[in-house]
């Protein structure tokens, strides 16, 4: 018999790739209070007693907990929602999971660091910035302190999930492309690392299924910068001679992206490589993979 996986605020980017790679294997409850596929049921995850009366029905094996609001600009301007949303839901997510005696799986990010250091292994102490890194990072804490069985995996810029979903760079430059943009404006003072979401949710699950607790950053392999990238994605389309690029500082962009930003959000997989189950691949390659799944017709 399969074992139950309950998955919560699985209607984003990041939930279609962990339905993707568990559904075969487990029998899930997918929830969201956007319901936008047909696997998904409705569930407010700010809501304790909602969220613990769907969970205990359901009597799951395992929780993941994927909800929150990723938008840093949205963050800033809706301080209290974000608490409610990133911190203190993570808070119900932690007294169902202490109620049913299961794990707990968190996503965190690399944006809880504040950016003083080019790169971040799972040991370094955050500094968050922003509400939206502040939020996150305490949400980090609580499960910690409070689920004995929990993984608390941090990622870096997210890719996946295709036009539908992504609301991150690589969908931004894409669009930009579709509509006939010939030259692009991007910052070349953004360090980071990317992640692609069909590659984090697979290696999560081998955390899980090894029950090798605690906390991982988990990103692809290669560190790199926003340039860097929107290169890439030129290349892989073979428009690097159609389409300019012109690098600009992260002020040109200041009005519409006015909340902080460490320069530097680069982890360092260090855990998982020294445990032997790092199973992210290079981030070019994923990019690769993301474009020609997602994105073939779409331009």
């Amino acid at each position: 018999m399969r074992k139950r996986g309950y998955i919560a605020g699985c209607g984003g980017m990041l939930g279609e790739a962990f339905f993707k790679q568990f559904k075969d294997d487990y029998l899930l409850k997918c929830t969201d209070i956007d319901v936008n596929e047909e696997w998904l049921f409705y569930c407010d995850i700010r809501d304790l007693e909602a969220y613990k009366k769907d969970v205990c029905d359901f009597q799951p094996e395992f929780l993941i907990h994927l909800g929150a609001y990723t938008d840093l600009e949205y963050c800033e301007l809706n301080v209290d929602k974000t608490y409610v949303t990133n911190t203190l839901s993570v808070e119900n997510a932690c007294y169902i999971s202490n109620k049913l005696n299961i794990p707990l799986v968190y996503i965190s990010t690399a944006g809880i660091f504040d950016g003083a250091k080019e790169v971040y292994d799972d040991w370094d102490i955050p500094n968050p910035i922003c509400h939206y890194a502040r939020s996150k990072y305490a949400g980090e804490v609580y499960v910690k302190e409070n689920v004995q069985n929990h993984l608390i995996v941090r990622a870096g810029w997210m890719m996946g999930a295709g036009p539908k979903k992504d609301k991150k760079f690589v969908q931004k430059i894409i669009k930009q492309i579709k509509d006939g943009k010939k030259e692009l404006y991007i910052v070349n003072d953004k360090l980071g690392t990317p992640t692609y979401t069909q590659d984090f949710a697979k290696n999560t699950k081998l955390l899980l299924e090894k029950n090798l607790w605690g906390l991982y950053n988990m990103t692809c392999d290669g560190v790199t910068g926003r340039l860097e990238v929107a290169q890439e994605i030129l290349k892989i389309l073979e428009l690097q001679d159609e389409i300019k690029i012109n690098e600009v500082s992260s002020d040109y962009f200041k009005k519409e992206y006015f909340a902080n930003r460490p320069p530097s959000e680069r982890l360092i997989c260090k855990k998982l490589k020294l445990r032997g189950i790092y199973k992210m691949r290079h981030w070019k390659e994923s990019l690769k993979e993301y474009l020609n799944d997602y994105y073939k017709g779409y331009i």
